[in-house]
């Protein structure tokens, strides 16, 4: 209710108190503070924006917080996600998530949905809201979330991180731009790595979802200068903030309904691909792999394709490191024919998906080999527990 009749709504003894500071504000006063009282927020996504967004909106005083995640918490999160603690792992992050808030602020209302969001629910769970927050760090769900919200006029107040680097914006306001305009086309699946792929700064999100929640409020009061219109970039590393302008384009699609927002994204056709390239190279298990290292053989060549970074962290013993990068470009390939001289090969990463990329692009070289399913992962899992995974 972004323009609710202040006149009903009566701020209670504690509020008083607990909004001091808030009330002695001319920008927000008495009537800003109602304003927040009877606001209500949708944030999808509970990680690493949604953490810092739901906190501070809580602390603020907004009477009416959604949150849609089916995600549990992991310990990986914690780097990041500050809203989750040590105690909350395992659980799922919209129940931590609101315990937490309820600690902050008990006046404040929450709403859980468990469930992931899609064109059959989007519009239902967002149309109760007056404004919804992108926590999400994928381009289905980012598409998805603008198309419901220009459908029911609702505000999206947008971020995004990657590595040292943020981006934030208010899309669907007052007749400004939406995220269409920003990305017309989805990028090839695959080319903006995941945070678990990529890796993000811990308190990147931090900065990037209290940037959003200050966009919200100021949306809620109806006052200051929002960044409709105005893409924020953030760079951790230089410490440096960019403006770049945005504006609504005439020739963009119109939207008419929701669509199968993965197809849009080429998503069922990357993950063919990736099956494909799986089914085109011979696989073992890390049992079988245990089982040859132990056999003191020295016909094969264990290769490595993760990046330099993560071989620091765990390596499977004997492993030769090559990154998929040098592969992709041509550099690597050489390097392989060099190391493999006739031997056997044998290739890993992460998790598979990256070494059956290489041994698919070896294969059209001539050089044949072998993945390891499941990667070092599962050779963590099932072989040596004391490598750390990540």
């Amino acid at each position: 209710m972004l323009n609710p009749n202040l006149e009903e709504i009566q701020l209670s003894q504690d509020d008083y108190a607990r909004y001091s500071r808030h009330l002695i504000l001319p920008e927000i006063g008495v009537e800003g503070q109602k304003r927040l009282k009877t606001a209500s927020v949708l944030c999808i996504g509970t990680g690493g924006l949604g953490s810092p967004l739901l906190l501070y909106l809580a602390a603020a005083g907004v009477g009416r917080l959604g949150i849609v995640d089916f995600d549990v918490v992991d310990s990986s999160n914690l780097q990041r996600q500050v809203i989750h603690s040590t105690s909350t792992v395992g659980k799922p992050k919209i129940e931590s998530a609101k315990t937490r808030i309820l600690e902050i602020n008990p006046y404040c209302q929450v709403d859980l949905y468990n469930t992931r969001i899609s064109s059959e629910n989007a519009l239902e769970i967002i149309e109760p809201y007056d404004i919804v927050v992108d926590g999400t760090d994928n381009f289905p769900t980012r598409y998805l979330t603008n198309d419901a919200c220009v459908l029911l006029d609702k505000p999206n107040v947008y971020g995004s991180i990657f590595r040292f680097e943020g981006q934030a914006t208010v899309f669907n306001y007052q007749g400004g731009p939406n995220y269409r305009d920003l990305y017309p086309e989805p990028p090839p699946p695959g080319m903006v790595p995941s945070c678990a792929e990529g890796g993000v700064l811990g308190i990147l999100p931090g900065i990037i979802g209290l940037i959003q929640a200050t966009e919200t409020v100021k949306i809620i009061l109806g006052s200051g200068k929002t960044l409709s219109g105005r893409l924020l970039l953030y760079n951790a590393m230089d410490m440096s903030f960019r403006e770049l302008k945005l504006r609504p384009n005439p020739m963009r699609p119109v939207i008419e309904k929701l669509i199968d927002y993965e197809q849009f994204c080429g998503i069922p056709q990357a993950k063919a691909q990736e099956e494909e390239q799986k089914m085109s190279v011979p696989e073992m298990t890390v049992k079988d792999l245990k089982e040859l290292l132990d056999s003191g053989t020295d016909d094969f060549v264990l290769l490595d394709v993760r990046n330099p970074h993560e071989y620091d962290i765990a390596q499977i013993p004997g492993s030769v490191l090559v990154p998929l990068p040098e592969i992709e470009n041509g550099q690597g390939v050489e390097k392989v024919k060099e190391l493999v001289n006739g031997h056997r090969l044998i290739a890993h990463c992460r998790s598979g998906a990256r070494s059956a990329k290489a041994l698919a692009i070896l294969k059209e070289a001539g050089i044949e080999g072998t993945n390891v399913k499941g990667g070092i992962l599962a050779w963590s899992e099932e072989i040596d527990p004391s490598v750390p995974q990540y």
